[in-house]
């Protein structure tokens, strides 16, 4: 098994390398698809008929489209060589200025270029390839004669550089020269928080005397009074109360609970994290944590404590193009080493309504430690698992060109199995929906 898995890695760094080799010549292939088009059937039409049967006229239309297509190329490759460094100093020139943004919102880089429009039936056009995802388009400025950049991220993201590429086409579309720019820029990208406007109390609780929690085990003196509802004991029904106004209502055993000292929250990331990461913004931004709060996230080794210090891992938690690993347990490592003794320390873990590798993880954590836990997942919207897999692909085909983010929701059944598997082991387990705002309980019932 050692020697198969050892090929397969081989086999897969191999693939990896040649992909990457296959990029950077398609950056520098001097055709586009109409070009090449263009060419090959202009050969094949001067072969076949030009010399083949002597077709005058499809000699001299096939000679005009190859000329066509040589002087474009000529035109833009000269043109390009002449433009390049001509870009490259006006990068140098204008630092790039810190950008903190919202994912799905268009906003300006503050990256500006002249219009240059010397050029001879060719238009320069630009688009950031890294961080990736990111949608570009350059606005001209008729007034000022210059292009201005405008993005419009899809999902968060934390980076200390920008990578443009650059593409020179001619007015015909038949050739082009592209070149890759790196230009050194602090962007922020901050996950949306959708229509969240308020949270439920995430501060963690523990079993101890202090305040009543209506969702807690029928424990304690009977103090709660609420409506009668279908399912309930007769032998909790206040007939006094209903002989004198003819309600009824039940008197229901109280939890007490108290309000944890200290709250650890962490951000686990994983496929779809978009909107657990939403989440998270939402609540160290308006204080749904509680005080004080120390916070961490998948991808880096600090932990903050304000909202300003923990939206730079909110965003920091995305890598492009890398997986990052679980560190929940070496969080609570160590900030287990540093909490204070007797204090009462809980821990509230966001984290997305899909599965993958951290669900087992998680589960593994939180039987480890004793807690207690609140497991916030979050989603894009709840829908069941009944559309055909025909509807599925045609609307994952039509979205998937999109400027801005696309949420198909995840499945209910799937998000109540989970929130089954976190609630065996001991943990409470809430399910936000940024799309609309909604929080659900185990039941998929609005809290």
């Amino acid at each position: 098994m050692s020697r198969i898995q050892s090929l397969q890695c081989r086999l897969s760094d191999v693939l990896l390398r040649m992909k990457v080799r296959v990029k950077r010549l398609f950056v520098w292939f001097p055709f586009t698809v109409a070009g090449l088009a263009v060419t090959l059937v202009c050969v094949l039409a001067l072969r076949g008929f030009g010399y083949g049967r002597m077709d005058l006229v499809v000699f001299a239309l096939t000679i005009c489209g190859l000329s066509i297509v040589g002087f474009s190329l000529l035109m833009v490759t000269v043109s390009g060589l002449l433009l390049k460094p001509r870009v490259h100093n006006a990068l140098l020139a204008q630092a790039s200025p810190p950008l903190s943004a919202e994912a799905g919102f268009p906003n300006s880089s503050g990256f500006v270029l002249p219009a240059w429009r010397w050029l001879p039936l060719m238009s320069l056009d630009w688009q950031v390839v890294s961080p990736a995802g990111l949608h570009t388009i350059n606005r001209p400025d008729t007034e000022t004669g210059i292009l201005e950049e405008e993005i419009t991220p899809a999902q968060r993201c934390l980076s200390e550089s920008v990578t443009r590429r650059f593409m020179l086409r001619d007015v015909l579309g038949l050739c082009r020269f592209s070149w890759h720019e790196t230009q050194p820029a602090h962007w922020q990208i901050l996950p949306m928080t959708g229509k969240l406007r308020t949270l439920p109390v995430l501060r963690s609780m523990d079993a101890e005397d202090g305040i009543p929690n209506p969702t807690g085990l029928p424990e304690g003196d009977r103090m709660d009074i609420r409506r009668y509802a279908p399912g309930d004991s007769t032998r909790d029904i206040l007939w006094r109360v209903y002989a004198r106004n003819r309600h009824l209502n039940v008197r229901l055993a109280e939890r007490s609970v108290f309000y944890a000292e200290r709250t650890l929250a962490y951000l686990i990331t994983g496929p779809d994290d978009e909107a657990a990461a939403g989440v998270a913004r939402f609540a160290v931004s308006h204080g749904a944590l509680g005080s004080p709060w120390i916070f961490g996230a998948d991808g880096s080794d600090h932990v903050a404590n304000t909202a300003f210090s923990a939206l730079p891992l909110i965003a920091g938690s995305r890598k492009p193009g890398q997986q990052t690993p679980y560190g929940l347990e070496e969080f609570l490592r160590n900030q287990g080493q540093q909490s204070n003794a007797g204090a009462h320390t809980a821990c509230i873990i966001f984290a997305p309504a899909t599965n993958g590798p951290w669900v087992t993880l998680l589960q593994h954590t939180l039987a480890r430690y004793a807690g207690p836990f609140t497991v916030v997942l979050a989603a894009d919207g709840l829908v069941n698992d009944s559309q055909p897999s025909v509807g599925k692909t045609l609307k994952k085909l039509m979205l998937e060109n999109a400027a801005q983010p696309t949420h198909t929701g995840v499945d209910s059944a799937g998000a109540q199995n989970l929130m089954t598997q976190f609630s065996s082991r001991g943990a409470y387990v809430l399910l936000i929906d940024r799309q609309s705002g909604q929080s659900f309980d185990q039941r998929l019932k609005r809290v």
